[in-house]
């Protein structure tokens, strides 16, 4: 009996075990699938808002920069299959030892038992039972010995309960174990599935880059004029962030430099500033549904991978008629009107400035007091590839910041 005790302290102590692995493994499973939900909704509105009207009129360019972001989302689509894949792995493994683990414990469980059944068996008489009490050489030894008796008839009953646990234990495992596998395959079809896609849209890529290597001059003034027309934008914005930095610091007594590249405070503005920063990877989409379509920073030409561009802001494709929204309260400060380009808005929040830039419509004004998810106004669909692209940025004063750290997971 203190075998079979010592044994049940082991099963409880594994299955405690047991537990909070899978608990940690269920949490490393559901972030695996909502990181893999958003990548095919991503990929999803990659077909749906860069492809749709390109194959009809877009530029050569403009669809190798689609075929990029798609196969960009297709690879790390791939790998997050094949870290969930791994996982049911390692929870299949699991499950197999603890299978094995649980036969053995219950054939022990069995053999206990059906010695202690064959033992009650042979001393199963009343009168043996009545004899064992009656032979007592006490009123104490006979109480000891009635407790006795009730206890191994209760341990007896326990013991066909841990018996019939362990039964229905193991064959939850094994129905569990046939989930896993099944899931597993059903993840490696769409792996395949996503890996014959990928080696088509790579030879797509490939065919659309020699096309447009054979016109190499025709590529080179398309990059330099949307160089030239990002450059303007940036001259745009930084001047206009410094001007209303030092417009909004005349009354505050600041000189100098710094009345130009920081903005001093109102006991008001510290608090949507403090706000904004607090909300920091939480903020709103500057569009109600989009894509992004190039992120923020330094990144290599989809042509030739050895040239590098600079993005100060990111892109964000979307419908045809959508609206560009503050991703916060604050006030319109500027707007701007890029020589031969589109519009824009700038917004501050505290010392923090949002600008949503490739506007075709206004709907708000300078001095405007805007709340999160106002509509600014209209973006701009350009009629030569169809798309619909907002142009974001974000400043602390004159200090320029990467939008993706702050807009929920953009």
């Amino acid at each position: 009996m203190h075998a079979i005790s010592r044994i049940g302290v082991l099963l409880a102590a594994t299955a405690l075990l047991c537990g909070h692995l899978a608990l940690g493994q269920n949490k490393e499973q559901q972030d695996l699938e909502a990181k893999k939900e958003q990548l095919e909704n991503e990929i999803r509105e990659i077909n749906r808002l860069l492809f749709a009207e390109q194959k009809q009129k877009g530029s050569v360019l403009d669809q190798v920069e689609a075929l990029d972001q798609k196969i960009n989302r297709q690879q790390q689509l791939i790998r997050v299959t094949n870290q969930q894949s791994n996982l049911l792995n390692r929870q299949i493994n699991t499950n197999i030892r603890n299978i094995s683990k649980l036969r053995a414990d219950l054939e022990t469980l069995k053999d206990d038992y059906a010695q202690m059944i064959r033992k009650s068996y042979q001393n199963r008489s009343k009168q043996n039972r009545l004899l064992f009490l009656l032979s007592s050489t006490s009123w104490q030894q006979a109480y000891k010995r009635l407790q006795y008796m009730k206890q191994y008839a209760q341990f007896r009953k326990s013991q066909g309960l841990e018996i019939q646990a362990k039964t229905d234990a193991l064959t939850a495992l094994n129905q569990d174990l046939g989930r896993q596998r099944k899931e597993k395959e059903v993840l490696m079809q769409e792996n395949r599935r996503v890996r014959d896609q990928l080696v088509a849209e790579i030879q797509s890529q490939k065919d659309l880059l020699k096309t447009i290597r054979q016109n190499e001059s025709a590529y080179a003034s398309e990059i330099e004029a949307k160089r030239r027309e990002a450059r303007e934008i940036d001259r745009q914005i930084e001047r206009l962030i410094r001007s209303a930095i030092a417009a909004s610091n005349r009354g505050s007594g600041a000189t100098g430099r710094a009345s130009t590249e920081r903005f001093a405070l109102t006991p008001e503005a510290t608090i949507i500033a403090s706000n904004f920063s607090a909300n920091k990877g939480r903020l709103i989409w500057p569009v109600e549904k989009g894509v992004k379509k190039q992120g923020f920073g330094v990144y290599q030409d989809a042509v030739y991978p050895g040239v590098k561009h600079q993005s100060n802001g990111v892109i964000i494709a979307t419908d045809q008629g959508a609206k560009a929204r503050a991703v916060f309260e604050g006030e319109v400060i500027a707007i701007l009107a890029v020589p031969g380009g589109n519009k824009g808005v700038q917004v501050k929040h505290g010392n923090f400035i949002s600008t949503y830039y490739n506007l075709s419509e206004l709907y708000v004004k300078k001095g405007d007091k805007v709340q999160a998810k106002e509509e600014l106004g209209q973006i701009f669909t350009n009629g030569a590839n169809g798309l619909t692209q907002l142009k974001f940025y974000l400043y602390q004063d004159a200090t320029r910041l990467n939008p993706e750290e702050w807009i929920y997971r953009l």
